[in-house]
């Protein structure tokens, strides 16, 4: 897999918005569709040169120098785990395409050029070797998302649009800090030829991980600290996840969907891309407290869920609730809970963006969420019903389905999670203290789950009939809402073959997992101890520069 592989990933979207912008409207839907046909057969292509057998190894890298004096360079390239998450990003991009073709009728070049952007930049984040790559992409998603709110929303979209972005932009902020003071450290910091990168400015990822490992304890803190106010508050990790149920209840279908599929996985990625192996001391030392806020996002959203009437808004705070699984099982810091943790960032994004979709077409037909006047549709559309009974059981994680696997994987990687503080020097934990503690609290979750989720789709799809009053024409056949159009069969299908296919035979993915997940795991098991009794680097400011810094 070549390096151009991945540029033509994330430029070709680009290109597609480019293209929609300067041609009629009424191409607009045609080219939207073709870019990103084209973006999924490239990542089908990258799935197949992929080396599988070195899944922990980048591939596809290339770099090319920017500013060489500063270290800016444009570095790109896959593992497995980004390489995953890029292909479920093409996927989703035609089915959003496609799903939005009787959704929006106005503004149709601006809706279909931003949401071609939204998927350029998200490649760009998985697919970047270097931070300024990562940050530049990771922030700029905001913009499109933004736009496809605040433009094709519901009633409250501008206050919904404004709260995304200021909280997304606040915590990314900080997250910037955070990094720069990392890459400072390791140019100014650290001895000349300790290792590579440091004594002069490099933002490339792989060699700022040896720099956050010499830091200290306190130092880790900080910088874990910084990086946790993006990542939890893009996620959304409890309790800054107020933004979350506005946006997704304001969105349109598309944007719900790609916000669920996607742009929340760009959170979780960092964690498991920056967190884990730049403060290994750090996440070891706080990982009873993160695992404690997953825990309360667990149990709190899975509250809220039982109590409301809007569908849309029910799915959303699932999310928040099923994300702190996701969570947890990156802060066992085991191969069976960070495994289980990647796992879920997939099968997320294919069952919760699917119920969002049935919503979607839900809400063009009867133009309402409130279950309160809607109910029993599957006697209206049969087809409708059957899809939504059947992702909303692998959202719940019925067995067989793909929720499960990956929801297990976290609580028994929570349960297991004093071994690893043992293993990585945790002071005072015993195995089996704490983990399965967390662990039965957590699963309370997956009964919370359970029941609003079955509530849900016994208001939806069964029971009596129940329709808004301006639909209620049954003297005119013709005026009542039909079943999905094969189109929409369409948009669906690839999602539940998915979720079955995940269900019944997760091997491979998990043995894609293996590798890099091992490799993160035993990293940071060898590097926290190291941070424990080192006394911070003392932070000297550069003089007037001389010949030997102007040399190195």
């Amino acid at each position: 897999m070549t390096s151009a592989l991945l540029a033509i990933l994330i430029l070709v979207p680009i290109a597609g918005s480019i293209i929609v912008a300067l041609r009629p409207a009424a191409q607009a839907k045609s080219v939207a569709l073709l870019t990103t046909l084209l973006a999924l057969i490239g990542a089908a292509v990258a799935l197949v040169q992929f080396d599988w057998t070195r899944a922990e190894a980048y591939q596809g890298v290339g770099r090319i120098d920017w500013v060489p004096d500063l270290g800016l360079s444009l570095s790109v390239g896959v593992d497995s785990v980004a390489l995953l998450l890029v292909a479920l990003t093409a996927l989703l991009g035609p089915i959003c395409v496609a799903a939005s073709f009787t959704a929006i009728t106005h503004r149709v070049k601006t809706y279909y050029a931003w949401l071609l952007v939204l998927q350029g930049a998200m490649t760009g984040v998985f697919c970047a070797r270097d931070l300024i790559v990562f940050y530049t992409c990771f922030e700029f998603t905001l913009i499109p998302m933004y736009i496809l709110i605040s433009l094709y929303g519901s009633t409250n979209r501008k206050k919904a649009a404004t709260k995304f972005f200021l909280y997304t932009f606040t915590g990314s902020v900080l997250t910037l800090a955070g990094l720069i003071y990392l890459v400072w450290f390791n140019a100014t910091q650290l001895p000349v030829g300790l290792f590579q990168g440091s004594g002069r400015w490099t933002f490339d990822m792989a060699a700022l991980r040896d720099a956050g490992c010499r830091m200290s304890l306190s130092q880790q803190t900080w910088i874990l600290a910084a990086m946790l106010a993006g990542f939890a508050v893009k996620i959304p990790l409890f309790p800054v996840h107020t933004w979350l149920p506005l946006a997704h209840t304001e969105a349109p279908t598309a944007g719900s969907v790609i916000l669920a599929g996607v742009l929340l996985k760009l959170g979780t990625y960092g964690m498991y891309r920056f967190v884990l192996p730049y403060t290994p001391s750090a996440i070891v030392e706080y990982a009873p407290f993160l695992a404690f806020l997953c825990i309360m996002g667990i149990v709190y959203a899975g509250l809220i869920c039982w109590v409301q009437d809007d569908i849309k808004k029910l799915v959303a705070y699932s999310s928040v609730s099923h994300l702190g699984f996701c969570i947890l099982g990156l802060v066992a810091l085991n191969g069976v809970g960070v495994s289980g943790s990647v796992l879920y960032m997939l099968n997320h994004g294919l069952s919760t963006g699917a119920l969002f979709l049935l919503i979607g077409m839900m809400y063009e037909r009867y133009h309402t969420r409130s279950m309160r006047e809607i109910g029993g549709l599957a006697a209206r559309m049969p087809i409708w019903a059957t899809f939504m009974v059947f992702f909303a059981m692998a959202s719940v994680g019925l067995p067989g389905l793909n929720g499960f696997v990956s929801e297990f994987m976290c609580l028994m990687g929570a349960f297991q999670a004093s071994d690893a503080l043992v293993e990585a020097g945790q002071p005072g934990a015993t195995p089996g203290r704490l983990g399965p503690w967390y662990a039965a609290v957590a699963g309370t979750g997956m009964i919370i789950a359970a029941m609003y989720i079955l509530i849900m789709v016994g208001k939806a799809c069964f029971g009596p009939l129940r329709e808004p009053h301006h639909h209620h024409h049954h003297d005119d056949p013709a005026s009542l809402p039909a079943d999905l159009s094969a189109r929409e069969i369409g948009v669906l299908a690839p999602l539940a073959v998915l979720c079955l296919v995940l269900g019944l035979y997760p091997t491979p993915v998990l043995k894609a997992l293996e590798a890099p997940v091992n490799d993160t795991v035993s990293w940071v098991h060898e590097q926290a101890p190291k941070a424990r009794g080192a006394t911070p680097t003392r932070v000297t400011w550069p003089s007037a520069p001389d010949a030997d810094a102007e040399g190195r």
